[in-house]
């Protein structure tokens, strides 16, 4: 059935009604105390001894309501969370850990709206009988992190046999509970949660805070139909990472296979031969920081790449800083040609990227390495696919130099080694590996183009401004 909302009978689209704006959600810590009735937008408590001015009257369209969390339909409820839910949290104790036993998740443990047991610690099954006494885990909970990453959440879908420290622990009572993992982990939710953090330079939600946000709910059959459509869309995004760790699975293993000759492509034979990089390529580094300052940068001029830019399929084009047409001549020894790969020269020195069309005539900061082939000695993509095989990273990351941050010069990268078949095949198996890299960056674009519908429709759904009923 198609999002609308009923009015008299009929469906029809709902118009201009935005997010609950941010300064409403910030409110909320206050008003709670100052006995407003969320129901009532015209409380004189919204005026009272809180000394916040109410919001600045506008329209509000037929079936809907103003409250302290924004417009919302007339039906719906507003309600603190601790109304709807048993809020609570796990043990305060540190216990001691085994190699293996009852697993112990905390906040770091909840990735992404799963729960990530890949590097949980265990403790006994005489202290896991105790922490329950307190905070047993049952199906249909959810969890959320108090410290750290505030505000990761996850619907507990199956028996649980683990106990939890540093987490938040809800047992819903008056709300679906599905509902309420969408709702908390929307954008608008996350914003509130964030004006009510707790502490100094280490933030966290404690559990008094916790209990007393206020949360929008409509009736049930609605909550559910919102948590149904939300959940496919995720149901959606699972596939496209399924589908994605495959393919990157497959281009790792053909990296392994091509690039060290383990498999020949068709038609090809022959030795391939051990290279110094320096003998194929002209190494270069960046220009010193005398040579360029923060003060150079201009509002419209020529992009300079610094290692944030350096991204696993090219260079990144966000946040670039410029320089003017002046400064691009005098550092022109420094300007970048396609075919050309910049190294990170300090911090994570196995990055890099190859420079593609976009990318001629910018420059090169004095944090990277510039690795210019030799046309008839080294096919630049060739290279660069074989720079990011774990291989040659690990090689970088072994001979790098420094004690607190590890660092390269251009001696040290020209000295490593480079394993190279004929040109013709180098070409061949780069295509071969660029093909797969397009289809990876083409999944990549269509998950995030779920993954952007999915914020689109929390924003909707969850403020009711599209119903589903």
């Amino acid at each position: 059935m198609s999002p609308r909302r009923k009015h008299n009978g009929r469906q029809e689209e709902l118009p201009g009604i935005g997010a609950p704006p941010v300064v409403e959600f910030a409110k909320v810590a206050t008003l709670a105390g100052a006995g407003t009735d969320p129901s009532n937008p015209s409380d004189p408590s919204d005026q009272s001894d809180s000394g916040i001015a109410p919001a600045a009257p506008h329209a509000v369209p037929l079936g809907y309501k103003r409250t302290e969390i924004g417009v919302i339909p007339k039906e719906w409820e507003i309600q603190r969370l601790g109304l709807v839910c048993d809020v609570r949290d796990g043990t305060h104790e540190s216990p001691q850990f085994f190699e293996h036993g009852v697993p112990f998740v905390t906040s770091k443990n909840i990735v992404n709206g799963r729960l990530d047991l890949a590097n949980v610690s265990y403790i006994s099954k005489t202290d896991a009988v105790e922490f329950d006494k307190r905070s047993k885990v049952d199906r249909h909970d959810i969890l959320m992190s108090m410290i750290g990453t505030i505000g990761s959440v996850v619907l507990v879908d199956c028996e649980p046999n683990f106990c939890i420290k540093n987490v938040a622990l809800l047992k819903p009572r008056k709300v679906v509970p599905p509902f309420l993992v969408h709702l908390i982990s929307s954008p608008i939710f996350q914003q509130y949660l964030t004006g009510n953090l707790d502490g100094g330079i280490q933030k966290f939600v404690s559990l008094g805070s916790l209990r007393q946000l206020f949360v929008s709910l409509p009736g049930e059959v609605e909550q559910r139909a919102i948590a149904e459509a939300l959940s496919d869309v995720d149901a959606l995004l699972g596939k496209q990472e399924q589908l994605l760790a495959k393919k990157r699975d497959l281009k790792q293993a053909a990296m392994q296979c091509l690039l060290t000759g383990q498999q020949r492509l068709p038609g090809f034979t022959g030795k391939w031969e051990v290279k110094r990089l320096g003998d194929v390529a002209d190494v270069k580094t960046g220009p010193f920081g005398s040579s360029l300052h923060e003060s150079d940068y201009v509002r419209d001029g020529t992009p300079i790449i610094t290692v944030e830019h350096l991204g696993e399929f090219g260079v990144m084009h966000i946040n670039l800083p410029l320089v003017s047409n002046f400064d691009r001549q005098r550092l022109r020894s420094y300007s970048l040609e396609i075919g050309d790969i910049v190294f990170s020269r300090v911090g994570s020195v196995d990055r890099n990227a190859l420079i593609r069309p976009d990318e001629a005539g910018w420059l090169f900061s004095g944090r990277l390495l510039r690795v210019r082939p030799e046309t008839l000695k080294a096919f630049s993509p060739f290279l660069s696919h074989q720079f990011h095989g774990e291989t040659f990273k690990s090689a970088v990351r072994d001979v790098a130099v420094g004690q607190t941050m590890p660092c390269l010069n251009t001696q040290i990268l020209k000295n490593i080694s480079v394993v190279l078949p004929s040109l013709p095949e180098q070409i061949a198996i780069a295509a071969v590996l660029s093909d797969m890299d397009a289809e990876i960056a083409a999944l990549e674009a269509r998950q995030d183009k779920t993954r952007a519908l999915k914020q689109g429709m929390m924003q909707e759904l969850l403020t009711g401004r599209i119903r589903l009923i």
